[in-house]
């Protein structure tokens, strides 16, 4: 418990993926997160990373960190790391972000940081810590990934299927088990709290994502494009929306025309796109409020992931209508036909779309209320305040 407003206990962040650039959902809310928490907390970060991290990306930490480490792994520890996870049964997910070096290197950082608490994102990075016991411990689960992996498994190629279903076995094991090394758990929403099968899963407090303010403000751009899609498009849901995108909805209505912008486009997705008169491709960009302003409706067919689509509470901040699956709505909890339109179907999207196009009024509504709705709801500063308290265990 804090004592005094001079007093700052020292948190210790331990991350995957260096938080920056924000161009996928962990790193934005990492990112977010620790701004927040600075705050509250001397935070000292500890970032798992494949890549060298650009000077420019660190300073845009500074000034939120006490210290940031970097713990750099190379492809031979990765190999390593999945070959032993075939014989010791985690999951592949843990292996590929785990190091013996590192590990050695995180535990001396602990013994001269001295922590009083410790925050990990996602159970890729728990395996460093869950044998700490110096100091109160928080995993924030993020999304439940084994049934993330789970839904991958019918649309996964038939020599593939097996290593899928092993790994979301091995995820659901993991995600119970390591349930109990930490004092305290969180995860991004309630639909994603249901898949933990821990028994006491009930404990596990969730803490929503928030929305910059910089997406509040009005934006002088004019909509080039009927539909966009925003997202990181290396990531499988995301592939699998572009492939909807191009393959389900668009040759209903060979009028429309849709931006695809994202960062890390497979070359499935550029041919996909390249192949398609009426879509553009655009790789990603500083500010991707003007991306999602260049269209009239923001359209995102997640059938497969889990967690909660920054890109929908973006896009709606923005006051650009969004048309999304039951999937992806019942994660951020949005009104269908208020502040959303959600559609399951190739016919009910095309019905979505319709209406949005033709219904100026209801266009403007869907518009107002779905900005409304994000204002109200999604505020880091107000998420991340939950998130305070859960690590100070009050």
């Amino acid at each position: 418990m804090i004592e005094s407003t001079n007093y700052k206990p020292k948190l210790v962040v331990i991350v995957s993926r260096f938080p920056y650039p924000l161009e996928k959902g962990d790193k934005l809310r990492a990112f977010y997160q620790i701004k927040e928490l600075s705050k509250d907390f001397r935070i000292s970060l500890i970032a798992i990373s494949k890549q060298k991290v650009p000077t420019d990306s660190i300073e845009k930490l500074n000034k939120y960190c006490e210290s940031i480490n970097i713990i750099k792994i190379s492809n031979w520890t990765i190999f390593w790391n999945l070959s032993l996870c075939i014989v010791n049964n985690k999951p592949f997910q843990v292996g590929y972000f785990y190091s013996f070096k590192g590990h050695l290197k995180i535990k001396q950082l602990l013994n001269h940081i001295e922590p009083n608490y410790i925050y990990c994102q996602l159970i890729r990075t728990s395996e460093y810590v869950k044998n700490y016991h110096k100091c109160p411990k928080t995993i924030d689960y993020m999304d439940a990934l084994s049934m993330g992996i789970e839904r991958r498994i019918s649309k996964a190629p038939w020599y593939s299927k097996w290593l899928f279903k092993s790994e979301a076995r091995r995820l659901r094991i993991y995600e119970r088990s390591i349930f109990d090394y930490f004092e305290t758990k969180t995860i991004i929403s309630e639909q994603d709290k249901e898949y933990i099968s821990h028994p006491q899963k009930s404990k596990i407090v969730c803490i929503a994502n928030g929305i910059d303010s910089s997406f509040f403000v009005e934006q002088k751009h004019t909509a080039e494009f009927d539909l966009v899609f925003v997202g990181n498009l290396s990531y499988a849901p995301n592939i699998e929306a572009v492939d909807y995108i191009a393959n389900q909805l668009l040759p209903k209505n060979i009028k429309l025309t849709c931006l695809i912008s994202g960062a890390s486009a497979r070359s499935s997705v550029q041919k996909t796109c390249n192949s398609n008169q009426q879509i553009t491709l655009q790789g990603w960009v500083t500010d991707i409020r003007t991306t999602y302003c260049r269209g009239r409706i923001f359209i995102a067919p997640m059938m497969i992931g889990t967690g909660m689509q920054n890109k929908l509470l973006e896009a709606m901040a923005l006051g650009v209508p969004c048309i999304t699956t039951s999937l992806a709505n019942n994660a951020i909890k949005a009104i269908h036909r208020e502040s959303i339109y959600v559609a399951n179907t190739v016919i009910e999207f095309q019905e979505a779309i319709e209406i949005l196009t033709t219904n100026n009024e209801l266009y403007q509504r869907i518009a107002q209320q779905g900005k409304e709705f994000v204002l109200k709801n999604y505020n880091w500063e107000k998420a991340t305040s939950v998130l305070k308290e859960t690590i100070l265990l009050k």
